[in-house]
């Protein structure tokens, strides 16, 4: 579980119609269907009007084919010459990188009305599933015979990336990665096409793509324009390359077919994307640890890091643009989570998992195949959270500590360098090394400098230094007793003297002072970085630890799984894993407290009477209000709501990763781009509920108006072949 950042970079260095649906259908209780488990999702019972096939078929071209992956977002393409449609968020840090104060991409919006305009996206990369095998047999081979649960994990893990070589060394046009589908008893390795020049084409400007801001984030009603439009670009003869001005726009198998109809109220709807993580069969001690320690930590320690950040930000516009992504993804975590702690006391989540796997002991202790098998499951799994529990806080503080200060990953960097020379003997070698690989190093570092600032830096270093000093017991960090702080202050003043006083915290001064030869790197060194290399010493034992507990957990839980099944009379669907899959649903309301009923759909109207309040996030283009005035709607005009609908409400199964899938009609066409849920639903990741579970999407149609209308974008229509 832990995940703190280590450099180790040394081997870098060195080398339509529409269907009304009834409220009677059903409505799956697991809807995050992989490919393979397409045939049980009875699709066309619930109002599918193509063939299954026709949105997978191995070895055939189904939708599937338009579907991308983008960093760690979905889209889909809808063009021939690989246009692609996903979220405002998820081109977000590469505006962001495009960005300066004088050309504010991020606030005014960018459009490129030729492919020679468009901007590269820097840090955006594309993937392509384009095929899937089962290889759990070969995984797991031999794997029960080993006992160590450290040894068990490494043993499985080597496999997967055994396999991933292998398939990459019959095919080198792809990508391949061995995934988990349940944890310690299933995998698959997946085939993926990688595209790295991707560009960005069209972006709202802020106040479209991004009204509301946190505010309104996690909330229904919505009316945010949370669309981009990229392209992705190959080299002349179709491989996968670099960005390069002699690459050409891609040409995908298959693009959508955008239908600017949209969709009515109980319509059938489905999804293709790449969800992130679930975690829906764990057992109930898995939801208390979130309940107690994991959810309330983060979301109160990134609320701290973003007043900093923000703070920082008021004065200086480089400064607020170069801490602007960081803010955005720390904001929407600490609101998903404390959503999150929100649903589990509402519906007691822990207690009724209790229940669940009381029952489930009674089950196996009273048939004497599974006692022999799984009789002591449930006091193991009791045990392993036990340890857990005993330092919950320790592996918080550590798995948050360099994520949240950027100068000890500037100081994690340097040490790993020189170590790196450090392993050569001469001189004259250390120079050579040193000479050709300074320039890798310094690109790398000045990816962490984007994102760096003094001030801030310290402020949460200080913080959690004061942190650390009041952990006890089981929870002690050993490196507060080396230094013999005498009280937290006294520890919040050690690191932000250390980081003060190192040189890291001037890239100019660093790359100017100390990176001038290979001699005066090799012999610098301050209190930061050597602090740096005494806590990595002080978190490789427990990181050891970590991963045996992790080996332990892989079996238990796949015995878990096992039972639990056989338990329930039925097989599970995976929890989501970033791997390909489908869900379905109806545009539909729902009444999250009493006496209240959330419509589906939200307009332009509304979006004006938000904008009416004065407040900042609920700002918008004045061109808005005078095309909504004029009635200038264009063919993008709902006649039922009068006006052009904003926003969608919808009750498939989604979570993060589903953040610009592609939603779709009975007949398999472009009605929306989904990219949030109502903040009821941020529990979807342990419990998904009809209900309760609703996910948001912007409605085509007003990504539409607003590229003709507002934002004179037409070209973009005309590529997509609206009419």
């Amino acid at each position: 579980m832990l995940n703190y950042i280590k450099a180790g970079l040394i081997a870098a260095f060195l080398t339509t119609g529409t269907l009304i649906i009834p409220n009677t259908v059903p409505i799956p209780d697991e809807g995050m269907f992989p490919l393979s488990e397409l045939s049980k999702a009875g699709l066309k019972k619930a109002g599918l009007k193509i063939s299954e096939k026709e949105i997978y078929n191995p070895g055939q071209i189904g939708l599937v084919d338009a579907l991308v992956q983008v960093s760690g977002c979905s889209g889909s393409f809808v063009s021939p010459n690989g246009l692609i449609i996903t979220n405002h968020h998820c081109a977000f840090s590469a505006v962001q990188l495009a960005s300066t104060p004088e050309h504010n991409y991020l606030e005014n919006g960018f459009v490129a009305n030729s492919h020679e305009q468009e901007i590269e996206a820097k840090g955006l990369n594309i993937r392509i599933t384009d095929s899937y095998e089962d290889v759990s047999q070969k995984v797991l081979e031999g794997t029960n015979n080993i006992t160590d649960p450290a040894q068990r994990i490494d043993a499985i893990n080597n496999k997967r990336k055994e396999l991933a070589k292998e398939a990459e060394a019959q095919d080198p046009t792809i990508k391949a990665e061995v995934s988990e589908m349940f944890i310690g008893k299933s995998y698959v390795l997946f085939r993926y096409k990688t595209i790295e020049d991707v560009r960005l084409v069209y972006i709202p400007r802020q106040n479209i793509g991004e009204f509301g801001g946190e505010t309104d984030n996690w909330v229904w009603p919505r009316h945010t324009g949370d669309f981009s439009f990229l392209r992705a670009y190959v080299a002349p003869d179709g491989s996968s390359a670099k960005y390069s001005k002699e690459n050409v726009p891609y040409k995908p198998k298959k693009h959508l077919k955008v239908n600017p109809k949209g969709v009515n109220e109980n319509d059938f709807v489905f999804i293709l994307g790449y969800p992130g993580r679930t975690f829906r069969h764990r057992p109930a001690q898995y939801i208390e640890y979130q309940e107690k320690y994991l959810l309330p930590y983060t979301s109160e320690l990134y609320d701290f890091q973003n007043q900093q950040m923000l703070e920082a930000g008021k004065e200086d516009k480089a400064t607020e643009l170069a801490l602007a992504t960081r803010i955005k993804r720390n904001a929407n975590v600490m609101k998903n989570y404390r959503g999150k702690l929100k649903g589990l006391r509402n519906i007691d989540l822990v207690n009724t998992k209790i229940k669940e796997d009381e029952e489930l002991s009674k089950f196996i202790q009273a048939d004497a195949e599974l006692k022999a098998q799984y009789g002591t499951l449930m006091q193991d799994i009791d045990n392993h959270y036990n340890r857990v529990f005993e330092n919950a806080e320790k592996e918080l503080w550590y798995n948050n500590i360099y994520s949240g200060i950027r100068a000890l990953q500037l100081a994690s960097l340097t040490n790993s360098f020189k170590e790196a020379l450090n392993q050569e003997m001469s001189t004259k070698r250390k120079t050579d090394l040193f000479n050709a690989n300074i320039e890798s190093f310094k690109k790398q570092l000045a990816g962490l400098y984007e994102s760096y600032n003094l001030a801030v830096d310290k402020n949460i270093a200080s913080t959690m230094f004061s942190q650390a000093y009041q952990l006890k017991d089981g929870n002690s960090l050993p490196f507060v007793a080396a230094h013999k702080f005498k009280n937290e202050q006294e520890a919040a003043n050690y690191i932000s003297n250390a980081i003060s006083n190192s040189k890291l915290s001037d890239q100019k001064a660093f790359e100017n002072t100390v990176l001038k030869d290979a001699n005066t790197f090799l012999n610098y060194t301050d209190e930061l970085m050597a602090f740096q290399k005494e806590l990595e010493k002080e978190m490789t034992p427990f990181a050891q630890e970590q991963k045996s507990r992790e080996g332990n957990l892989s079996k238990l839980m796949a015995d878990y799984i096992a039972v639990k099944e056989k338990f329930q009379s039925k097989s599970f669907i995976p929890d989501a894993n970033s791997t390909l899959r489908l869900t379905y649903g109806n545009i539909k309301g729902y009444s999250p407290a009493d006496a209240t009923y959330m419509e589906p759909f939200t307009t332009v109207k509304g979006l004006i009477e938000k904008g009416n309040s004065g407040l900042p996030e609920f700002s918008y283009p004045e061109s808005i209000k005078t095309n909504w005035l004029d009635k200038n709607f264009g063919n993008y005009f709902k006649k039922d709501l009068n006006d052009v609908p904003v926003n969608i409400l919808y009750n498939m199964d989604t979570t993060g990763g589903n953040s610009g899938s592609p939603i779709m009609n009975a007949y398999g066409e472009l009605i929306g781009v989904n990219f949030d849920r109502a903040y009821d639903a941020t529990i979807n990741d342990f419990a998904w509920n009809e209900s309760y579970s609703r996910s948001i999407g912007v409605d085509i149609r007003y990504v539409l108006w607003i590229a003709d209308k507002i934002d004179n974008a037409q070209f973009i229509i005309n590529e997509m072949g609206v009419k």
